[in-house]
């Protein structure tokens, strides 16, 4: 238990961007008693103490604690210990063991996870990605060329999801075997990269995160709609990744080459099969300035964006996921009503956005917290068991 509590202390303090001296100067400790903590070597055996230490690192409490999520959830936890189960397995298939699901039948049901995805029932993904990635394994056994892409979906999809519940350890697992399955194939492996540069923010390693989607975008001549949408995508998680260390520079410089990559493409791409275009190099920009802490920027820029409306075309999962940040950038700059107001209207395009995403129940507790009496944000605060007086 102390040493689950001390790396969740170590993870956010890492996302805050705090070193460990500054944590302890917050905490009234030592450097050396949060060193201790974070290794498991004393214990936080007082609520008080874990909600001063959740407190400074501005997460929920349960955050640290790990207590059973509420059932609005929809049993994403539940999903989590199956999907790690799935990824332990080192079974290995041959020929003769191609099972019940062909190529085709396993096609249609990536195809079918990737909309989940899209449409962001985080719940019933997890559910069923496990026996998807059984499926296909089996057909990669049976035919190692088509069987690569299917395969690689499949790890792409878990990881993408299991970013999205909070679960970035597993995710970089699932993304460096979607990695390891790619091989040469440039475009595959831009694929998995994308998961992966967002399993490595998540993780805190933003510099890193950085160089590996630079790495993979560089391998790939956007020379068709199909490489070009990966390429974007790939710049654009590593704009994101410059914003959170910093390298304004960069990130003006990537997401430029996205935006014209993007430009080439134009807007009539089908958002369905890839969430890369010009609207989602708009979003970007807007989610880089968040992360680069100029939440004024980012506010001007979520209103330019929000009067033209063009960025409603992409999945739900991205807008919900982006108006999330939105929320965070009016947060930032004491505009709870505002935040409060994108809050719930993300929480309207995908409840699961808000109900399974650790990041987002913080946003909720803060506005809940710090802002006026909403009843959209009361409403969210009571379905996630967070009240006004929990960080």
């Amino acid at each position: 238990m102390s040493v689950a509590v001390g790396r969740r202390i170590a993870l956010w303090r890492v996302r805050r961007r705090m070193t460990q001296q500054v944590l302890a100067d917050r905490v009234g400790r030592s450097k050396s008693w949060v060193e201790k903590v974070e290794r498991g070597v004393r214990t936080l055996d007082r609520f008080s103490l874990i909600r001063q230490v959740a407190e400074v690192l501005r997460v929920d409490p349960a955050e640290l604690v790990g207590p059973d999520r509420p059932a609005e959830a929809g049993g994403a936890v539940d999903g989590v210990a199956a999907v790690r189960a799935a990824l332990a397995s080192y079974e290995v298939f041959t020929a003769a063991d191609s099972g019940p699901a062909g190529e085709h039948e396993v096609t249609q049901r990536v195809e079918h996870a990737w909309s989940t995805y899209q449409h962001g029932d985080y719940p019933r993904l997890l559910r069923t990605v496990p026996e998807l990635l059984d499926a296909a394994r089996r057909v990669h056994a049976t035919r190692p060329a088509p069987g690569a892409e299917l395969l690689v979906g499949a790890y792409r999809i878990i990881a993408l999801v299991l970013v999205k519940v909070g679960e970035p350890e597993l995710a970089w697992l699932a993304a460096d075997r979607a990695l390891a399955v790619a091989g040469s194939d440039p475009v595959l492996a831009g694929s998995a990269a994308v998961p992966l540069g967002q399993a490595l923010r998540g993780l805190g390693q933003d510099r890193l995160a950085m160089t590996t989607t630079v790495a993979a975008a560089d391998r790939i001549a956007a020379a068709s709609v199909e490489r070009g949408t990966v390429y974007g995508t790939l710049l654009l998680q590593a704009g994101l990744a410059a914003a959170g260390c910093g390298e304004t520079h960069s990130v003006d410089e990537l997401l430029g080459r996205a935006a014209d990559v993007a430009g080439r493409i134009g807007d009539g791409l089908d958002y369905r099969t890839a969430s890369f275009g010009p609207a989602a190099v708009e979003l970007a920009h807007v989610v880089a300035a968040v992360e680069s802490g100029d939440a004024r920027q980012a506010v001007r820029r979520h209103e330019a964006a929000a009067g033209r409306q063009t960025w409603r075309g992409l999945p739900a999962e991205h807008r919900a996921a982006y108006l999330v940040d939105a929320a965070r950038a009016y947060l930032d700059v004491g505009d709870f009503t505002a935040a409060g107001r994108w809050l719930v209207e993300a929480d309207r395009v995908v409840p699961a956005e808000i109900r399974c995403r650790p990041s987002a129940r913080t946003v909720v507790a803060e506005i809940a917290r710090c802002g006026p009496d909403m009843a959209g944000v009361a409403r969210l605060a009571t379905a996630l068991g967070l009240t006004t007086g929990v960080p």
